[in-house]
């Protein structure tokens, strides 16, 4: 059986500003549901703090909620899995063999820098498993360091949200940092879809990145490939 560990934000709003954020739904359920019915897979979930996970508002619209979102959304056991998370900290990453981290504008806040998820990408990439993400998810790996105190991103491929989506999401004035321009200063080799918003994904070795919330099934089948 392969283990995954997804971790997810506790981060509920946007600093300085009275507007709510938190995890994009869609961005967990899409890559979950890929695996959690599966014999061959144990999925676990955490967040950052333990508890409730916050959702983002915006994420459960009549426009953005599809309808496998809504399904996990309606389902009583899920949701209550999703207010009663482990934290971070409570991981034992040399069990696991995927990490995935999820998006949503909260992870902004509350992964980079982390050092749980610092230790739990160093461990399990070590241990030769896979590290994935998606949409702003990808801010996780901005900080962690390896051995040799080289940035884990120097020279990798890998994408995130654009700032051309971030302008699109009308999130441009509140978010802390442009993840894109980021990434790009951290010397990852940052690549995006020609198209904003559509799903788009980049594999190089044992990273697996997808581009934005349309992105999460396509990193999903990509780790399961990569698995097999």
């Amino acid at each position: 059986m392969k283990k995954i560990m997804i971790v997810n934000t506790s981060h509920h709003q946007f600093d300085g500003f009275d507007k709510e954020t938190g995890l994009w739904l869609s961005e967990l359920v899409h890559f979950y549901d890929v695996f959690h019915n599966d014999p061959d897979y144990q999925v676990d979930l955490y967040n950052i703090k333990g508890g409730e996970t916050p959702l983002d508002p915006v994420s459960l619209n009549r426009v953005t909620l599809d309808r496998l979102s809504q399904s996990y959304y309606e389902n009583d056991v899920f949701m209550h899995k999703l207010k009663h998370l482990p934290a971070v900290s409570e991981a034992d990453p040399s069990q696991y063999d995927v990490i995935y981290f999820t998006g949503g504008h909260g992870v902004m806040y509350d992964f980079t820098g982390n050092p749980y998820i610092e230790e739990a990408v160093n461990t399990i990439y070590d241990n030769g498993g896979i590290i994935s993400s998606v949409c702003h998810g990808t801010c996780a790996l901005l900080e962690v360091k390896r051995p040799n105190h080289r940035f884990f991103i120097d020279g990798k491929t890998l994408t995130g949200f654009s700032n051309a989506e971030e302008i699109i999401a009308n999130r441009k004035k509140y978010v802390p940092f442009a993840l894109e321009t980021a990434l790009k200063v951290k010397e990852a080799k940052y690549r995006k879809s020609k198209i904003p918003m559509k799903g788009y994904i980049e594999v190089e070795g044992q990273l697996i990145t997808g581009q934005n919330p349309a992105s999460a099934k396509l990193v999903a089948q990509a780790v399961k490939e990569a698995l097999a």
